[in-house]
């Protein structure tokens, strides 16, 4: 019994043994994992530690994250230590070495904070709690020169100006990014020439529309090269754009009219009711469609005044489009006297659209008498033109009527009214 109690003891201490020699091992596996994942190898370059980062999941982000930000820590400790010998020196050579070490070590304070601004990042995206390593880089990442030292300041300034990670960096960021937003203008040119060949043949497509998707393509380049710009300033446009979007659902909330104008917009370039150069009434104003956008349609009036209706405007009322066919029918009327001869003044007419060379012969005129009016016997007179002809036809047959009228001796009458008088005895 006493044998058999004392193996049982014997088991269990072994194989609590067993448990902690795996435990410290696990523990120092661990620590060997992290110092030496090449994600923790202070000479790897940016590019090279970002491809590093994608595979490791939260728990060594999370590691690696602290390893460079103690890393950071302890440069910043030595980088103080240099500066408090520096401000107790008044100047000469010493100082000037000093301050050259100072900014040796700035140029690798930036180094280091990008290289866990790279870590970060990738942790915040597998779902990490970065907000305390953010805010004690963004504490440390600022201007460390006191203002009181001038030659500290100047010193700085210089050293970051030639430092590849600082002026020299910044510059060639600044530099891509103007190269950047040329490239991509033109590029919105190019684009949007081919897009306009490529809708001009389109003959079901309005003029607006054509020119509606010209504009899309030609700005939608222009903003994504603003985007790329961004990017070469080292901004992370993830947060922007989603700025950029909780923005838009409050401007929008806000700007529901204009959102209205949108839609009719919209609603106008499919249905197509009007096009550039047409002629048109759109509530209530007459004039020719002069450009359009999404928002609004400008019309310039026979006096050459310029009038913008909004499309919501117009899509909720009646468009009327004078010139949207190719023929059009010129309606007067012309009234002669109850004592003329109404089939001498009818072939007159006739005999006037007949040799007016811009009336139509089919379809044939129409000419009628419409109304015995107070004054006058109404003809209607309604001979068809094309449209562009319209005012002209118009206006020489009104002239041409009244003189032929004067030849035949047929009476253009003025309004009149008989007057009876009634004698009442008094």
């Amino acid at each position: 019994m006493v044998r058999s109690s004392l193996n049982g003891r014997v088991v269990k201490s072994g194989i609590l043994v067993v448990l902690l020699f795996f435990g410290v091992a696990f523990t120092c596996i661990a620590k060997v994992d992290v110092r030496t994942n090449p994600a923790t190898q202070n000479s790897i370059g940016k590019e090279e530690l970002k491809i590093r980062l994608v595979p490791l999941p939260k728990d060594d982000l999370i590691q690696v994250a602290d390893y460079w930000m103690k890393l950071l820590q302890e440069h910043l400790l030595k980088t103080s230590e240099l500066k408090v010998e520096a401000s107790q020196l008044e100047g000469g050579e010493a100082k000037d070495q000093l301050l050259e070490n100072i900014n040796e070590q700035n140029e690798k304070r930036i180094k280091l904070v990008d290289k866990l601004n790279l870590v970060l990042t990738e942790l915040e995206k597998k779902g990490g709690d970065i907000s305390a390593y953010r805010t004690y880089v963004k504490a440390v990442s600022g201007p460390q020169v006191s203002h009181k030292d001038t030659s500290a300041i100047v010193s700085a300034l210089t050293g970051w100006l030639k430092s590849p990670e600082g002026g020299v960096r910044w510059g060639i960021n600044i530099g891509l990014a103007i190269v950047t937003l040329i490239v991509f203008w033109i590029l919105a040119g190019i684009f949007a020439s081919i897009t306009g060949r490529a809708v001009s043949g389109m003959r079901n497509m309005s003029e607006l529309l054509k020119q509606f998707f010209v504009h899309t393509v030609q700005n939608l380049t222009k903003i994504i090269g603003a985007i790329v710009a961004l990017s070469m300033l080292e901004i992370n446009i993830g947060p922007l754009v989603a700025a950029l979007g909780a923005a838009g659902f409050i401007i929008g909330f806000a700007l529901q009219g204009t959102l209205s104008n949108f839609a009719s917009g919209l609603m106008i370039l499919i249905y197509r009711p009007y096009d550039l150069g047409n002629v048109v009434n759109l509530a209530g104003i007459t004039g020719t469609v002069n450009s359009m956008t999404l928002v609004s349609t400008t019309l310039k009036l026979p006096d050459n005044q310029v009038v913008v209706i909004p499309n919501n405007s117009i899509w909720g009322s009646t468009i009327t489009n004078i010139t949207g066919s190719d023929t059009r029918r010129v309606d007067m009327v012309f009234g002669i006297g109850y004592n003329d001869d109404i089939d001498k003044t009818e072939e007159v007419l006739a005999d006037i659209l007949r040799n007016h060379p811009l009336i139509l012969d089919d379809p044939e005129p129409v000419i009628k008498v419409h109304e015995l009016a107070d004054s006058s016997v109404n003809f209607v007179v309604r001979p068809w033109v094309k449209t562009a002809d319209y005012f002209t036809v118009y206006w020489d047959v009104t002239r041409t009527v009244k003189q032929r009228f004067d030849e035949a001796g047929i009476s253009i009458p003025y309004p009149q009214r008989d007057v009876h008088l009634y004698n009442s005895a008094s």
